[in-house]
């Protein structure tokens, strides 16, 4: 797998899990009864838009 595979799918972890953590810290504090599944679905589009915009904008950003 090459490096900037690696790179993508890493800064695609980092902003599914952030949305993870921000989505709880809302329903502690809201007291909003979303669904689990909804969280994870969305948590799957972020990782896929982050590690695609990741891998396409990698020379931008070097």
């Amino acid at each position: 797998m090459e490096r900037a595979t690696k790179d993508a799918l890493a800064w695609g972890a980092t902003g599914a899990l952030a949305f993870l953590v921000l989505a709880q810290a809302y329903r502690f504090v809201a007291d909003a009864a979303v669904g689990f599944l909804p969280l994870l679905g969305v948590a799957a589009v972020v990782f896929a838009v982050a590690a695609a915009a990741s891998h396409r904008l990698a020379g931008r950003l070097a």
